[in-house]
């Protein structure tokens, strides 16, 4: 599996592009592009993987990625539908020097520490969504000033945190990227037949505590982790879809309801009939 370089064209008759819920979740889509890209997605959970870093977000999430920084689509295994919007733009869209203008300080310190990679969460998140959702509605001119609303958002906002503890877009990432996509892959059709950590760790020629060490270090997470965190999305997707708690508890794979529902508990904050009743209202 080779990283692949996007070739972003802009809008024609914009300096930038945006671009609506593209719709890879079957592939693996391990790529880079020398642009600034702001995602959002809006309505389900997945793996967040930029950089160095791996996690899963929860239900919607929006990040500012800096330019050549390697990262997976948000969408990649989802099974549910979901809302994306996508504005991707050079560092000097707006001309050769404008982050130097006293009125784009924030902006550009928002631009350098794009190439950590940056998470936004609370208030920040949740307008700035509402913003990057009228885009695809309103002629360029007013996409370009909305744009910069957005920006300064983000620029001044304190609701953020750096996905990478380095600049990320400079590495050379293929090797360990080719393993952690047979990883995703092998959870993905496994997680509810009990994913064998020796049986993976042998796949990606590592041993089995070699292999303990690679994924928690990409994933913070051990691997039984994530495939209980991997279950208990999935198990949000069965339980929307009306299927009962028994169900859902045997569909993804475990074998105990009492530890489905404490598990369940433990990582959204309520139990899967909770979820289900004030979901399915």
């Amino acid at each position: 599996m080779k990283i692949i370089r996007e070739e972003v064209v802009p809008n024609l008759g914009s300096s930038f592009k945006v671009l609506l819920t593209p719709g890879l979740n079957d592939t693996f889509l391990w790529h880079f592009h020398p642009e600034y890209e702001i995602v959002y997605v809006e309505g389900t959970s997945g793996t967040r993987h930029v950089g160095d870093h791996t996690s899963v977000y929860e239900g919607s999430d929006l990040v500012f990625i800096g330019p050549n920084i390697p990262h997976l689509n948000f969408d990649y295994g989802v099974r549910t539908s979901c809302e994306q919007v996508i504005v991707q733009m050079k560092e000097d869209f707006l001309g050769k020097d404008f982050l130097n203008l006293p009125e784009f300080t924030a902006v550009k310190k928002l631009f350098e520490n794009a190439h950590f990679g940056l998470s936004f969460s609370g208030k920040t998140k949740d307008i700035v969504a509402q913003k990057l959702k009228q885009l695809p509605d309103l002629d360029h001119f007013d996409q370009l000033m909305l744009l910069l609303q957005i920006l300064r958002l983000l620029a001044v906002s304190d609701e953020f945190s750096l996905l990478n503890h380095k600049p990320a877009g400079n590495k050379s990432l293929q090797k360990e990227q080719q393993r952690m996509e047979l990883i995703y892959k092998y959870v993905e059709t496994h997680f509810d037949q009990r994913p064998d950590v020796n049986f993976i760790a042998e796949q990606v020629n590592l041993t089995t505590a070699a292999f303990c060490r690679f994924f928690k270090k990409n994933t913070k997470m051990t691997f039984t982790d994530f495939v209980n965190v991997y279950r208990i999305n999935q198990a949000k997707n069965l339980l929307l879809q009306d299927k009962t708690v028994s169900e859902t508890c045997f569909a993804v794979g475990f074998e105990s309801l009492s530890y489905f529902n404490k598990l369940f508990k433990s990582l959204e904050k309520e139990n899967p009939s909770d979820f289900k009743k004030r979901y399915r209202k």
